[in-house]
Protein backbone atom coordinates (compact mmCIF):
# COMPACT_ATOMS: atom_id res chain seq x y z
CA UNK A 1 0.00 0.00 0.00
CA UNK A 2 2.86 2.38 0.86
CA UNK A 3 4.50 1.76 -2.54
CA UNK A 4 1.21 2.38 -4.33
CA UNK A 5 0.72 5.66 -2.48
CA UNK A 6 4.26 6.78 -3.35
CA UNK A 7 3.65 5.84 -6.99
CA UNK A 8 0.46 7.90 -7.08
CA UNK A 9 2.22 10.84 -5.42
CA UNK A 10 5.04 10.68 -7.99
CA UNK A 11 2.51 10.60 -10.79
CA UNK A 12 0.63 13.59 -9.35
CA UNK A 13 3.87 15.52 -8.79
CA UNK A 14 5.27 15.14 -12.30
CA UNK A 15 1.93 15.69 -14.03
CA UNK A 16 1.45 18.72 -11.80
CA UNK A 17 4.91 19.94 -12.75
CA UNK A 18 3.98 19.68 -16.43
CA UNK A 19 0.73 21.56 -15.84
CA UNK A 20 2.67 24.22 -13.92
CA UNK A 21 4.95 24.90 -16.91
CA UNK A 22 1.92 25.19 -19.19
CA UNK A 23 0.28 27.65 -16.78
CA UNK A 24 3.54 29.58 -16.23
CA UNK A 25 4.05 30.13 -19.95
CA UNK A 26 0.41 30.91 -20.70
CA UNK A 27 0.11 33.56 -17.98
CA UNK A 28 2.98 35.54 -19.55
CA UNK A 29 1.24 35.71 -22.92
CA UNK A 30 -0.79 38.71 -24.03
CA UNK A 31 -4.23 38.18 -25.64
CA UNK A 32 -2.63 38.94 -29.03
CA UNK A 33 0.07 36.33 -28.48
CA UNK A 34 -2.50 33.71 -27.49
CA UNK A 35 -4.38 34.55 -30.68
CA UNK A 36 -1.14 34.15 -32.67
CA UNK A 37 -0.54 30.71 -31.16
CA UNK A 38 -4.06 29.64 -32.13
CA UNK A 39 -3.48 30.90 -35.67
CA UNK A 40 -0.14 29.06 -35.79
CA UNK A 41 -1.87 25.79 -34.94
CA UNK A 42 -4.49 26.45 -37.63
CA UNK A 43 -1.95 27.30 -40.30
CA UNK A 44 0.40 24.39 -39.57
CA UNK A 45 0.95 21.78 -42.27
CA UNK A 46 0.05 18.60 -40.40
CA UNK A 47 1.20 16.30 -43.20
CA UNK A 48 4.70 16.67 -41.76
CA UNK A 49 3.45 15.40 -38.39
CA UNK A 50 2.60 12.03 -39.95
CA UNK A 51 5.90 12.01 -41.85
CA UNK A 52 7.67 12.52 -38.49
CA UNK A 53 6.17 9.19 -37.36
CA UNK A 54 8.56 7.37 -39.73
CA UNK A 55 11.91 8.39 -38.15
CA UNK A 56 10.29 8.14 -34.72
CA UNK A 57 9.27 4.54 -35.38
CA UNK A 58 12.68 3.69 -36.88
CA UNK A 59 14.47 5.03 -33.80
CA UNK A 60 12.40 2.76 -31.51
CA UNK A 61 12.96 -0.27 -33.75
CA UNK A 62 16.70 0.40 -33.87
CA UNK A 63 16.74 0.68 -30.07
CA UNK A 64 15.11 -2.73 -29.78
CA UNK A 65 17.73 -4.25 -32.13
CA UNK A 66 20.56 -2.60 -30.18
CA UNK A 67 19.16 -3.92 -26.91
CA UNK A 68 19.18 -7.48 -28.30
CA UNK A 69 22.85 -7.01 -29.15
CA UNK A 70 23.62 -6.25 -25.50
CA UNK A 71 21.68 -9.29 -24.30
CA UNK A 72 23.29 -11.76 -26.70
CA UNK A 73 26.73 -11.95 -24.96
CA UNK A 74 24.84 -13.08 -21.84
CA UNK A 75 23.40 -16.02 -23.74
CA UNK A 76 19.94 -14.55 -24.35
CA UNK A 77 18.38 -13.96 -27.77
CA UNK A 78 14.84 -12.64 -27.26
CA UNK A 79 12.52 -12.27 -30.24
CA UNK A 80 12.68 -8.85 -31.89
CA UNK A 81 8.90 -8.43 -31.64
CA UNK A 82 9.06 -9.00 -27.87
CA UNK A 83 11.99 -6.64 -27.42
CA UNK A 84 10.33 -3.94 -29.54
CA UNK A 85 7.06 -4.27 -27.63
CA UNK A 86 8.96 -4.08 -24.32
CA UNK A 87 10.73 -0.89 -25.44
CA UNK A 88 7.44 0.77 -26.48
CA UNK A 89 5.63 -0.25 -23.30
CA UNK A 90 8.58 1.12 -21.33
CA UNK A 91 8.35 4.45 -23.13
CA UNK A 92 4.61 4.49 -22.52
CA UNK A 93 5.09 3.91 -18.78
CA UNK A 94 7.76 6.62 -18.60
CA UNK A 95 5.25 9.24 -19.78
CA UNK A 96 3.68 9.12 -16.32
CA UNK A 97 6.21 7.52 -14.01
CA UNK A 98 9.90 8.36 -14.41
CA UNK A 99 12.23 5.33 -14.48
CA UNK A 100 9.27 2.92 -14.26
CA UNK A 101 9.62 2.18 -17.96
CA UNK A 102 13.14 0.77 -17.57
CA UNK A 103 11.96 -1.67 -14.90
CA UNK A 104 8.78 -2.49 -16.78
CA UNK A 105 10.46 -3.44 -20.05
CA UNK A 106 12.88 -5.69 -18.16
CA UNK A 107 9.89 -7.28 -16.46
CA UNK A 108 8.30 -7.97 -19.85
CA UNK A 109 11.42 -9.77 -21.07
CA UNK A 110 11.38 -11.78 -17.85
CA UNK A 111 7.74 -12.76 -18.39
CA UNK A 112 7.85 -13.56 -22.10
CA UNK A 113 11.50 -14.54 -22.69
CA UNK A 114 12.52 -15.83 -19.22
CA UNK A 115 15.42 -13.32 -18.99
CA UNK A 116 16.23 -12.38 -15.37
CA UNK A 117 15.48 -8.75 -14.57
CA UNK A 118 18.88 -8.36 -12.92
CA UNK A 119 20.57 -9.29 -16.21
CA UNK A 120 18.46 -7.20 -18.56
CA UNK A 121 18.46 -4.16 -16.26
CA UNK A 122 22.24 -4.00 -16.48
CA UNK A 123 21.97 -3.70 -20.25
CA UNK A 124 19.45 -0.87 -19.86
CA UNK A 125 21.99 1.03 -17.75
CA UNK A 126 24.56 0.47 -20.50
CA UNK A 127 22.07 1.82 -23.05
CA UNK A 128 21.43 4.92 -21.00
CA UNK A 129 25.17 5.40 -20.52
CA UNK A 130 25.83 5.36 -24.25
CA UNK A 131 22.92 7.69 -24.98
CA UNK A 132 24.06 10.16 -22.35
CA UNK A 133 27.52 10.15 -23.91
CA UNK A 134 26.06 10.92 -27.35
CA UNK A 135 23.85 13.61 -25.83
CA UNK A 136 26.80 15.39 -24.21
CA UNK A 137 28.73 15.26 -27.48
CA UNK A 138 25.79 16.77 -29.40
CA UNK A 139 25.19 19.36 -26.66
CA UNK A 140 28.75 20.69 -26.82
CA UNK A 141 28.70 20.50 -30.61
CA UNK A 142 25.58 22.67 -30.72
CA UNK A 143 27.15 25.03 -28.18
CA UNK A 144 30.28 25.46 -30.30
CA UNK A 145 28.45 25.84 -33.62
CA UNK A 146 25.89 28.34 -32.35
CA UNK A 147 28.08 30.11 -29.78
CA UNK A 148 27.80 33.48 -31.52
CA UNK A 149 24.00 33.37 -31.63
CA UNK A 150 23.85 32.27 -28.00
CA UNK A 151 26.25 35.02 -27.03
CA UNK A 152 24.21 37.63 -28.93
CA UNK A 153 20.99 36.39 -27.32
CA UNK A 154 22.40 36.64 -23.80
CA UNK A 155 23.87 40.05 -24.60
CA UNK A 156 20.65 41.50 -26.07
CA UNK A 157 18.22 39.99 -23.57
CA UNK A 158 20.18 40.07 -20.33
CA UNK A 159 23.41 42.02 -20.49
CA UNK A 160 21.94 45.26 -21.88
CA UNK A 161 19.41 45.36 -19.02
CA UNK A 162 22.24 45.43 -16.48
CA UNK A 163 24.90 47.19 -18.56
CA UNK A 164 24.65 50.44 -16.60
CA UNK A 165 25.73 48.63 -13.46
CA UNK A 166 28.82 47.23 -15.16
CA UNK A 167 30.16 50.15 -17.17
CA UNK A 168 33.76 49.21 -16.46
CA UNK A 169 33.43 45.71 -17.88
CA UNK A 170 32.97 44.44 -21.39
CA UNK A 171 30.57 41.55 -21.95
CA UNK A 172 33.48 39.13 -22.43
CA UNK A 173 35.23 40.34 -19.26
CA UNK A 174 32.04 39.95 -17.26
CA UNK A 175 31.49 36.43 -18.64
CA UNK A 176 35.02 35.36 -17.67
CA UNK A 177 34.60 36.96 -14.24
CA UNK A 178 31.31 35.11 -13.75
CA UNK A 179 32.89 31.74 -14.59
CA UNK A 180 35.85 32.45 -12.31
CA UNK A 181 33.57 33.47 -9.43
CA UNK A 182 31.39 30.38 -9.96
CA UNK A 183 34.42 28.07 -9.78
CA UNK A 184 35.64 29.78 -6.59
CA UNK A 185 32.20 29.48 -4.98
CA UNK A 186 31.84 25.80 -5.87
CA UNK A 187 35.28 24.89 -4.50
CA UNK A 188 34.72 26.99 -1.35
CA UNK A 189 31.34 25.41 -0.62
CA UNK A 190 32.76 21.94 -1.22
CA UNK A 191 35.78 22.58 1.06
CA UNK A 192 33.62 23.89 3.93
CA UNK A 193 30.81 21.35 3.68
CA UNK A 194 32.68 18.43 2.11
CA UNK A 195 31.81 15.96 4.88
CA UNK A 196 28.09 16.72 4.65
CA UNK A 197 28.20 16.71 0.84
CA UNK A 198 29.95 13.33 0.66
CA UNK A 199 27.40 11.86 3.09
CA UNK A 200 24.38 13.34 1.30
CA UNK A 201 21.96 11.19 -0.72
CA UNK A 202 22.42 13.42 -3.78
CA UNK A 203 26.21 12.94 -3.79
CA UNK A 204 25.79 9.18 -3.43
CA UNK A 205 23.34 9.10 -6.36
CA UNK A 206 25.74 11.12 -8.51
CA UNK A 207 28.65 8.79 -7.68
CA UNK A 208 26.50 5.71 -8.36
CA UNK A 209 25.58 7.24 -11.73
CA UNK A 210 29.23 7.95 -12.56
CA UNK A 211 30.31 4.42 -11.56
CA UNK A 212 27.42 2.97 -13.55
CA UNK A 213 28.48 5.11 -16.49
CA UNK A 214 32.02 3.70 -16.33
CA UNK A 215 30.80 0.10 -15.95
CA UNK A 216 28.38 0.60 -18.83
CA UNK A 217 31.19 1.71 -21.13
CA UNK A 218 33.32 -1.28 -20.06
CA UNK A 219 30.52 -3.75 -20.79
CA UNK A 220 30.45 -2.65 -24.42
CA UNK A 221 33.61 -4.67 -25.01
CA UNK A 222 31.46 -7.82 -24.81
CA UNK A 223 29.28 -6.88 -27.80
CA UNK A 224 29.96 -9.27 -30.71
CA UNK A 225 29.65 -6.67 -33.48
CA UNK A 226 30.69 -3.30 -31.99
CA UNK A 227 30.55 -1.53 -35.35
CA UNK A 228 26.89 -2.55 -35.71
CA UNK A 229 26.21 -1.35 -32.18
CA UNK A 230 27.77 2.03 -33.03
CA UNK A 231 25.69 2.17 -36.22
CA UNK A 232 22.42 1.65 -34.35
CA UNK A 233 23.41 4.19 -31.69
CA UNK A 234 24.09 6.84 -34.32
CA UNK A 235 21.02 5.77 -36.29
CA UNK A 236 18.81 6.27 -33.22
CA UNK A 237 20.05 9.83 -32.71
CA UNK A 238 19.90 10.55 -36.44
CA UNK A 239 16.21 9.68 -36.36
CA UNK A 240 15.69 11.82 -33.25
CA UNK A 241 17.25 14.64 -35.27
CA UNK A 242 14.98 13.92 -38.25
CA UNK A 243 11.81 13.98 -36.12
CA UNK A 244 12.63 17.53 -35.03
CA UNK A 245 13.76 18.59 -38.51
CA UNK A 246 10.57 17.28 -40.14
CA UNK A 247 8.46 19.10 -37.54
CA UNK A 248 10.15 22.37 -38.58
CA UNK A 249 8.41 22.06 -41.96
CA UNK A 250 5.01 22.38 -40.28
CA UNK A 251 5.53 26.15 -40.25
CA UNK A 252 6.78 28.49 -42.94
CA UNK A 253 8.84 30.49 -40.41
CA UNK A 254 10.84 27.45 -39.27
CA UNK A 255 11.04 25.50 -42.55
CA UNK A 256 14.10 27.44 -43.75
CA UNK A 257 16.14 27.16 -40.54
CA UNK A 258 19.53 25.45 -40.79
CA UNK A 259 20.57 22.06 -39.48
CA UNK A 260 22.49 23.63 -36.59
CA UNK A 261 19.22 25.15 -35.34
CA UNK A 262 17.58 21.73 -35.52
CA UNK A 263 20.49 20.34 -33.50
CA UNK A 264 20.07 23.10 -30.89
CA UNK A 265 16.35 22.34 -30.61
CA UNK A 266 17.07 18.61 -30.30
CA UNK A 267 19.55 18.89 -27.42
CA UNK A 268 17.59 21.56 -25.54
CA UNK A 269 14.33 19.67 -25.98
CA UNK A 270 16.06 16.51 -24.71
CA UNK A 271 16.90 18.35 -21.50
CA UNK A 272 13.19 19.07 -21.02
CA UNK A 273 12.36 15.39 -21.47
CA UNK A 274 14.99 14.52 -18.84
CA UNK A 275 13.57 17.05 -16.36
CA UNK A 276 9.89 16.12 -16.69
CA UNK A 277 8.63 12.66 -17.71
CA UNK A 278 7.95 12.78 -21.43
CA UNK A 279 8.67 16.51 -21.43
CA UNK A 280 5.00 17.35 -20.82
CA UNK A 281 4.49 21.09 -20.51
CA UNK A 282 8.17 22.01 -20.48
CA UNK A 283 9.20 20.74 -23.94
CA UNK A 284 7.18 23.36 -25.91
CA UNK A 285 8.46 26.11 -23.60
CA UNK A 286 12.09 25.11 -24.13
CA UNK A 287 11.63 24.84 -27.90
CA UNK A 288 10.02 28.29 -27.94
CA UNK A 289 12.84 29.85 -25.92
CA UNK A 290 15.47 28.10 -28.07
CA UNK A 291 13.97 29.27 -31.38
CA UNK A 292 13.73 32.83 -30.08
CA UNK A 293 17.54 32.86 -30.19
CA UNK A 294 17.18 32.48 -33.96
CA UNK A 295 14.60 35.25 -34.35
CA UNK A 296 11.55 32.97 -34.45
CA UNK A 297 8.52 34.45 -32.63
CA UNK A 298 7.90 32.66 -29.34
CA UNK A 299 4.29 32.00 -30.38
CA UNK A 300 5.41 30.06 -33.46
CA UNK A 301 8.12 28.25 -31.47
CA UNK A 302 5.59 27.31 -28.80
CA UNK A 303 3.16 25.90 -31.36
CA UNK A 304 5.99 24.05 -33.10
CA UNK A 305 7.13 22.60 -29.77
CA UNK A 306 3.65 21.31 -28.99
CA UNK A 307 3.24 19.75 -32.43
CA UNK A 308 6.67 18.07 -32.28
CA UNK A 309 6.02 16.78 -28.75
CA UNK A 310 2.46 15.66 -29.49
CA UNK A 311 3.39 13.71 -32.63
CA UNK A 312 6.05 11.61 -30.90
CA UNK A 313 4.02 11.20 -27.71
CA UNK A 314 1.01 10.08 -29.74
CA UNK A 315 3.21 7.51 -31.50
CA UNK A 316 4.41 6.14 -28.16
CA UNK A 317 0.88 5.98 -26.73
CA UNK A 318 -0.58 4.21 -29.78
CA UNK A 319 2.19 1.62 -30.20
CA UNK A 320 2.59 1.22 -26.42
CA UNK A 321 -1.11 0.40 -25.98
CA UNK A 322 -1.13 -1.89 -29.03
CA UNK A 323 1.92 -3.71 -27.63
CA UNK A 324 0.17 -4.23 -24.29
CA UNK A 325 -2.77 -5.85 -26.06
CA UNK A 326 -0.94 -7.78 -28.79
CA UNK A 327 2.00 -9.19 -26.80
CA UNK A 328 -0.10 -11.65 -24.71
CA UNK A 329 -1.90 -12.77 -27.88
CA UNK A 330 1.39 -13.46 -29.65
CA UNK A 331 2.55 -15.40 -26.61
CA UNK A 332 -0.57 -17.61 -26.72
CA UNK A 333 -0.06 -18.16 -30.45
CA UNK A 334 3.57 -19.22 -29.93
CA UNK A 335 2.60 -21.55 -27.05
CA UNK A 336 -0.07 -23.15 -29.22
CA UNK A 337 2.52 -23.99 -31.88
CA UNK A 338 4.65 -25.73 -29.27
Amino acid sequence: MKKKILLVLKFAFFIGLGVFFIWWFQRKLTPDEKHEITNSFRSANYIWVFIAFIPGLLSHLSRAIRWRMLLKPMGYEPKLKTTFAAVMIGYFANLAFPRLGEVMRCGILNKYEKIPVSKSFGTVITERTVDMLIFFILFFLALVIEFQNLKDYVYNNFWIKFADKFNNFSFTDAFILFLFALIIIVFTVYFIFRKRIVASALYIKIMVFILGFVEGIKSLSKVEKPYLFVFHTLFIWLNYFLTVWVAFYCFEQTSSLGLSVVLSALVMGSIGIMLVPGGIGIYPVIISQTLMIFAIPKTVGYAMGWISWSSQTLLIIIIGLVSLVVLPLLKKKDDAKV
